[in-house]
């Protein structure tokens, strides 16, 4: 059985403990409301799923090497060892299946630099795009084509016609010097040029000398 003394004790420790919580509750409710960063609206996502505003070309990332633009970061979505064999110049390897670690978020959610997923195809491009993007990360683009277009375009453009349109050709030219930045060596260097129709040969006939009439 509790004498009163011990009930005394017990019940000023109740109030007092009551109290403590009555003034962290107070507390709770006048702090600001905590808001939940949950990305962007699906709305929003969808309509920029729908543009094709994310892709840059290897055109473009080719001239940003080539000119040491500081401005973009590569990552590369790969795995680690097709990482080790072929990538584009100081690309940043980070598996699609490791994007959303903490240690790449520091990379990756920041408003400095373009970043610029690629893989083999841009199919894992396009869903580390959606994963970012759903997340509110900013300034990513996908390499359209990835490397497989990489090569087809940049380091083994294909010979045009000398017949196609003059665009096409300066466009190989172009393509064929940003092979030759990244190490590609050509046996013919002469560059390819439109073929130009010769001009058409004036014919000229010499004038027949008038005669006189008569004789002396």
């Amino acid at each position: 059985m509790v004498d009163k003394q011990t009930a005394k004790f017990l019940g000023f420790r109740y109030k007092f403990l009551a109290a403590i919580f009555i003034l962290l509750a107070g507390g709770l409710v006048l702090l600001p409301k905590y808001k939940k960063n949950e990305g962007i609206a699906p709305e929003k996502l969808l309509s920029h799923i729908i543009s094709s505003e994310r892709y840059i070309s290897t055109d473009e990332v080719a001239t940003k090497i080539i000119a040491q633009d500081p401005s973009f970061i590569l990552v590369d979505l790969r795995d680690e060892q097709s990482f080790e064999k072929y990538s584009l110049p100081n690309a940043v390897n980070i598996p699609l299946q490791k994007l959303l670690n903490k240690d790449s978020e520091g990379l990756l959610n920041q408003d400095q630099f373009d970043i610029i997923f690629f893989s083999n195809d841009h199919f894992y491009a396009d869903q580390a795009w959606m994963l970012c993007t759903r997340l509110g990360y900013k300034n990513l683009k996908v390499l359209e084509g990835g490397l497989n277009r990489w090569f087809e375009t940049i380091i083994n453009p294909p010979l045009p016609d000398p017949n196609m349109p003059e665009e096409a050709i300066k466009l190989y030219n172009q393509r064929k010097a940003s092979s030759m930045s990244f190490g590609v060596n050509y046996t013919d260097q002469i560059q390819v040029s439109q073929k130009k129709e010769e001009p058409k040969k004036v014919q000229t006939f010499k004038k027949k000398k008038k005669t006189a009439e008569g004789g002396c």
